[in-house]
């Protein structure tokens, strides 16, 4: 038995809305738990007198994430207090063409592992912007977060309070 042509649209037109539904529901929760993970996707600077501001909130976990720029490519920070160095994943220091300096042993929560130094050029968070941060690629190091080390940190005047981290940079201190 055929249907007549009006249902059969109907039916068709009826899945595609679902689909539709479907999708866009996949899309909201990915940003949703996206954006949970890092609050910090386009961070807010504050320019006050002689000195920036950013300001970072924590992400359900308590850590600070943000993106950020290395060499003027996009990336994403994960601010580490207890790393000496920016720590780069070697599939990431390839992408950027950062290149390989002197070996160097790094005593790493899996053990033992051999990395090499590396210069940035420049690194951005908001409008806080440092050069020639001394940086680590490091193997081993899943993905494509980085470690924002002391060896960036060390520039900059930080405090936390209440989920909240605030980066400083004063203007004697700015490239």
């Amino acid at each position: 038995m055929s249907q007549p042509a009006g249902r059969r649209a109907g039916r068709v037109m009826l899945v595609l809305a679902w689909g539709a539904a479907l999708f866009l529901a996949t899309r909201f929760f990915a940003d949703w738990e996206q954006s949970r993970y890092n609050p910090n996707r386009e961070p807010v600077s504050v320019v006050k007198g002689e000195e920036i501001e950013v300001r970072l909130e924590g992400n359900v976990q308590g850590h600070f994430v943000a993106d950020g720029r290395i060499n003027g490519e996009k990336v994403s920070f994960l601010l580490d207090t207890g790393a000496t160095d920016v720590a780069i994943p070697v599939v990431l220091a390839e992408r950027l063409g950062l290149p390989r300096g002197a070996p160097v042993a790094l005593q790493t929560a899996n053990g033992l592992a051999t990395g090499y130094r590396t210069e940035l050029d420049s690194l951005s968070l908001g409008e806080i912007h440092l050069t020639g941060v001394r940086a680590i690629v490091a193997p081993g190091f899943e993905g494509d977060q980085v470690l924002l080390g002391m060896s960036a940190l060390k520039q900059l005047e930080f405090t936390q309070r209440a989920g909240t981290l605030v980066l400083r940079q004063h203007a004697t201190d700015r490239p």
